[in-house]
């Protein structure tokens, strides 16, 4: 980077390049800002170069070897039995991030002229930031008007049993894993493990799957997803919680003593323990106890502005503990940006956001759950639709899943959307615009959807709710 980017006065300076940050940086250079990101890793962060995308992109390798196994039932015939190639893969998710990657380059050298200074930047005061380079570690400051937080989250261990890349993995280790265990064991049944479950168990690994499945979902949901995953033969234990003293890692592998949720005890023997049991914020060391910008543990609590509570500084992402899903993070970035430049951004319902998961089957949910529906004292009545009926799920050969729509008993509204089943990570955005559209059921039952498409399924489910089922 040229020494007279150092020295410029900066209208908006970004610690974390990320997929809230580098968004943010975008939309602040076309409202006219002069901006700059600090980024100690690369610019994209974990969601393009460590999550969502090569995670995706092994996902999808699952996928294909799954059909190809199965082409006979579509009248494709092959000789023999077909084989998977980790290696190619591996390869193949790789390249897809660098693609990305290159794609995110030239918006920020060519199109946006937006300079990134590679190394780790701390906030001296609200008006200045501190980089330490990457290369060579000299120190330099920037000047600034604003200062967006946008430094991300990472895998949360379990105490006492230490990550070495190896035996004991995280998601970051996962993606660029040159080995595939011959056997598995994932701790957490939340999105990312249940990911990773998914990919190595179809991939042809013995995975064994500790956790509460999707507990973050409906429960009706998560039950439908964990008999989905024993029906594929995947070794599933609920209710256990082990710790440390119940891990034992060994050069050659992890034995796993377990009490699941109904006392039962046993061993789980494996190659490699994949640790997926949450993230933690990127909070030490920026400069945050010094200015007294609050943090509630490892987040940093913000207002719907994006604003913490020293001005002039706002924190967007996973790091401020609202939602910790990238697409969120890129509204955050927009949200603090717009308003930096003095405009009325509209303020992000998290309600309002969808949440998925790319496991098989897929899963899409946005809103209130039935629990917390009633948790929260409302009447509600539910619609529900099986995939199995739906024509498109079965000229796919995929006909597993569920429909589910919480509705206000009172009023109509839809308070919330699960989707499990093909292509539930596309029908979700649908039920977050009812949902940001106050939408009530009516009016998604007087939606038309296509046919045949396996969207069809949420306006049937809108049938279910109204008490006029359809097609079943």
């Amino acid at each position: 980077m040229a020494e007279s980017a150092r020295d410029q006065q900066y209208d908006l300076v970004l610690l974390g390049g990320g997929t809230g940050g580098y968004v943010a940086a975008i939309r602040a250079k076309q409202l006219g800002m002069n901006v700059a990101v600090v980024e100690v890793f690369k610019l994209g962060g974990t969601c393009l170069h460590q999550g969502c995308i090569p995670t995706k992109a092994m996902l999808k390798s699952a996928s294909v070897f799954d059909l190809v196994k199965r082409a006979a039932e579509f009248g494709v015939n092959f000789g023999g039995e077909p084989t998977f190639d980790y290696a190619t893969a591996l390869d193949r998710s790789l390249k897809v991030v660098d693609g990305q990657f290159r794609g995110l380059q030239y918006l920020f050298d060519k199109k946006h002229k937006i300079p990134v200074f590679m190394g780790r930047g701390k906030l001296l005061d609200p008006k200045t930031v501190e980089v330490t380079s990457n290369e060579g570690g000299d120190t330099f400051q920037l000047k600034t008007d604003k200062v967006i937080i946008n430094t991300g989250t990472r895998p949360r261990a379990i105490p006492g049993i230490e990550f070495d890349g190896k035996r004991v993995i995280n998601s970051d280790h996962a993606v660029a894993l040159e080995k595939m265990p011959k056997s598995i064991a994932v701790r957490g049944g939340g999105a990312t493990g249940i990911e990773w479950a998914s990919i190595y168990h179809r991939y042809g690994s013995e995975v064994t799957l500790i956790g509460n499945v999707v507990p973050q979902e409906d429960a009706e949901i998560s039950s439908h997803v964990e008999k989905a995953l024993k029906r594929q033969k995947m070794k599933v234990v609920t209710g256990a919680r082990p710790t440390a003293e119940d891990i034992h890692v060994t050069d050659t592998g992890v034995t796993i003593r377990l009490e699941d949720g109904k006392g039962k005890e046993q061993t789980v023997e494996a190659e490699t323990l994949l640790v997926a049991i949450g993230r933690q914020g990127n909070i030490e060391d920026i400069g945050l106890e010094e200015l007294g910008i609050k943090t509630n543990r490892d987040i940093i609590p913000v207002d719907d502005m994006m604003r913490t509570n020293v001005e002039d500084v706002y924190a967007i992402g996973d790091v401020n503990g609202q939602q910790m899903l990238a697409h969120t993070a890129m509204h955050h970035g927009m949200i603090a940006v717009e308003h930096i430049a003095g405009l009325t951004p509209h303020p992000l319902d998290v309600l309002n956001s969808p949440s998925c998961t790319y496991c098989e089957p897929e899963i899409g949910s946005v809103g209130l759950t039935e629990a917390k529906a009633k948790e929260l004292g409302y009447e509600v009545k539910i619609g529900r639709f099986p995939m199995r009926p739906n024509a498109k799920a079965i000229i796919e050969g995929d006909p597993e899943g569920l429909t589910k729509i919480v509705v206000d008993a009172d009023t109509d509204d839809v308070l919330g959307v699960h989707i499990v089943g093909p292509h539930a990570t596309e029908l979700i955005a649908e039920a977050g615009l009812a949902r940001f559209l106050n939408a009530s059921i009516q009016e998604l039952e007087w939606t038309v959807h296509p046919h045949p498409t396996v969207s069809e399924v949420i306006g049937e489910a809108a049938h279910d709710a109204l008490g006029h089922p359809i097609h079943i």
